[in-house]
């Protein structure tokens, strides 16, 4: 009788065992990329990550799991695009700049001073704009485009050498730019000298002086402690740079329909949570409010603004016509459409 039982007790062990592994087997491994540390409230996109992550994992009953790698340290954005692609990792969560390597018109999106408002912002994105964005992308790169997240909201300059009050004061400073066109032209446009880095070298660069300064948003500086090693902080809301969510086709594909419809609604949920968070830590004491007692800050008056934007408007329009022929000035000017409707 207990050689029965035992026997008994030993199927059951390995049944159980069977089906633990026939599950893990089942299971759909989903591992994404982003640029910065996780964190539910460190920042926009370790936010987005870790909610998409429990979105997912919880919603398909653990069918899909999903293992993080933060902080860029699958390498620089541009390279893990390609790996997206080539199907190493699954989704990624990609600065413009990265995007910009495998699809050179998201520079459509860097119009200087061209949104107005945050709410503006998010309305064009999550829009028909956005959409014929997204599809062109998908079109373009075979990459699944899921949506546009908030990388932290408007960029604004910091730099070490000088206050930024007016035009006049860009000229000469070296500033750190992504490595898109649009960027080093606006830059270049106002007077200063673009210096194209990767973002995991930014603060070295400026530490050493390599660079002078940078444009990033409010959040971006606080979480980066780039008030370490910046003195000024010029509130300019010159660019918004989203984050754009690609996912690997093929896998995309291998999904089942429920899966699918799980994984969109986990990335638009984290989207939404993207914005919330940036927004938040901008007007908090990790915003404006610590880095003032860190840095001079200093707000551009709307007539200053308006200089800044005479000089770099014209500058990037042009580029962009010309890089991108008629199709670039079709999607340019869907794009101002889109704002000018956002904004009635």
């Amino acid at each position: 009788m207990k050689t029965m039982k035992k026997i008994g007790l030993t199927l059951t062990l390995c049944a159980s065992i069977l089906m633990l592994a026939q599950v893990a087997l089942a299971a759909k491994v989903l591992k994404m990329h982003h640029l910065n540390k996780n964190g539910a409230f460190d920042n926009p996109s370790g936010a987005a990550a870790v909610v998409f992550k429990n979105l997912v994992e919880s919603g398909t009953n653990g069918s899909v799991t999903v293992q993080i790698f933060p902080s860029g340290q699958l390498g620089k954005d541009a390279e893990v695009v390609q790996q997206v692609k080539a199907g190493i990792i699954q989704l990624g969560v990609h600065s413009v700049g990265g995007v910009g390597s495998v699809y050179p018109m998201i520079s459509v999106l860097d119009v200087p001073f061209a949104f107005p408002n945050h709410a503006v912002a998010y309305e064009v994105l999550d829009g028909p704009f956005g959409q014929k964005l997204g599809a062109d992308i998908t079109a373009k790169t075979g990459l699944k485009t899921l949506g546009f997240s908030d990388s932290g909201g408007f960029f604004q300059f910091t730099n070490s050498k000088r206050p930024i009050k007016t035009l006049e004061d860009m000229k000469g400073l070296k500033i750190r730019t992504m490595g898109l066109e649009t960027h080093k032209k606006l830059v270049a446009s106002l007077g200063a000298q673009p210096v194209s880095i990767a973002w995991s070298e930014v603060y070295t660069s400026l530490q050493t002086g390599v660079a002078d300064g940078q444009m990033n948003p409010v959040p971006i500086v606080e979480f980066a402690k780039l008030y370490e090693v910046q003195k000024y902080l010029t509130i300019s809301n010159h660019l918004f740079a989203p984050h754009v969510w690609l996912m690997n086709a093929d896998f995309y594909n291998s999904l089942s329909e429920s899966e699918r419809t799980v994984v969109e609604s986990a990335a638009k949920t984290a989207i939404v949570v993207s914005r919330g968070i940036a927004n938040a830590i901008e007007a908090s004491d990790r915003g404006l409010p610590f880095l003032s007692e860190k840095m001079e800050v200093y707000t551009l008056p709307e007539a200053e603004k308006a200089r800044f934007r005479a000089a770099s408007l014209p500058v990037i329009k042009e580029y962009l016509e010309g890089a991108f022929g008629e199709e670039g000035k079709a999607m340019l000017t869907a794009f101002l459409d889109a704002i000018a409707k956002a904004s009635k």
